[in-house]
């Protein structure tokens, strides 16, 4: 809610002089004619009438009310108030877009129209990250007791935050629509793919987005399966200080998903790194991967993991065969990852004690 006399005090500052508001009220609420043929708006705008000196003005203050197109999380409607007040006044005939402010918990408004961009300031983590051991292990090095308990200690993370759930369908079909259509989901990692690649054609791309719009189809009646996730959980951001105290970076994509986001994105690098050591999954890596798999459903016990985490892994797939995301790995690597990706779509159920035979042309 809007205090009038925030309004007020809002206008002072920026008009740099005494305001008398005539009238607020808000528009929209007439249902006769053409407006009843819209009863569904993305927000309730404010007609604010006021006089400064003998000048009159009638501005509108916009808020984006949360719902389940596009707008699911606050960030989506700082973002849509953002993007609104860099274009409207680029367009000829347009209502003008005067400024754009932060509405604050204690009712102030405060004007953000000179800001140019946002940054995020975090606290410091030291630690090693987590792909150096991987990395090690790629390169020759032997397994140790620490890697072991490492790769425990990430299992038993991810199965105690998994346990916290929410109930929001409109947010679980959000992450299922991210999943396939977002600029950082399958579709814009496909649309990334130059086009004449020998290991992934336009027409094999295309497939991966049929074939994972199947199982968005078929996981969107799932939304008990709501989650806490961090949604990135890739060996680049977790850091190791001694022993298996540990760090996360860059949580992304919002803070409620699917557990197999998380379980996918870390164990998939099981295999890529092993990919890239011997071509198959293989020790030290296989033993790696089953224990992680093995220690996180001891603590979760999450029955249908394995048959909703398909389209998940089919999504870090495409990450890891990336030419733009990993220019350095060898199109055999490629290839692999992507036949992995296509073969456990096609399954009902993942077989993480059987990894090879999703790595095996078919």
């Amino acid at each position: 809610m809007i205090e009038v006399s925030n309004l007020e005090r809002y206008l002072e500052r920026r008009h740099r002089a005494p305001v008398e508001i005539e009238e607020v009220r808000r528009l929209g609420s007439v249902t006769r004619g053409a407006a009843a043929l819209k009863q569904f708006g993305y927000g309730s705008p404010l007609l604010v009438v006021y006089r400064v000196s003998e000048k009159s003005f009638q501005e509108v203050f916009h808020r984006v009310t949360r719902n389940q197109f596009g707008r699911e999380r606050d960030a989506d409607r700082v973002a849509a108030i953002w993007l609104d007040y860099q274009t409207f006044n680029r367009l000829a005939k347009h209502a003008p877009a005067i400024d754009m402010l932060a509405h604050r918990d204690c009712g102030e408004l405060v004007s953000l129209a000179d800001v140019q961009d946002l940054l995020l300031v975090t606290g410091y983590q030291s630690g090693e990250v987590y792909a150096n051991d991987l990395l090690r292990l790629r390169d020759g090095g032997a397994l140790q007791p620490l890697d072991v308990a490492r790769a425990e200690a990430l299992a038993a993370y991810l199965a105690q935050i998994h346990q916290v759930r929410h109930k929001d369908p409109a947010s679980w079909r959000r992450r299922l629509r991210d999943l396939l259509g977002h600029g950082e989901g399958i579709m814009g990692l496909t649309d990334s793919y130059p086009q004449d690649l020998p290991y992934a054609s336009p027409s094999q791309l295309r497939a991966f987005e049929e074939m994972a719009n199947r199982w968005r189809w078929r996981l969107k009646p799932l939304e008990h399966r709501l989650s806490q996730v961090h949604g990135d959980f890739h060996p680049y951001n977790i850091l190791f200080e001694e022993g298996l105290q540990f760090h996360v970076l860059d949580r992304s994509r919002g803070a409620w998903g699917e557990a197999a986001d998380d379980v996918s994105c870390l164990t998939i690098n099981y295999i890529f790194f092993s990919l890239q050591r011997t071509g198959w999954l293989a020790p030290p890596f296989e033993e790696l991967h089953e224990r992680f798999w093995t220690h996180y459903l001891s603590l979760n016990r999450d029955g249908a993991l394995t048959r909703v985490i398909q389209p998940w892994f089919a999504w870090r797939a495409l990450v890891l065969a990336s030419p733009l995301w990993y220019p350095t790995i060898s199109d055999e690597v490629r290839r692999k990852l992507l036949t992995f990706a296509r073969l456990v779509m096609g399954s009902e159920s993942y077989d993480y004690q059987n990894v090879n035979q999703y790595l095996e042309k078919g």
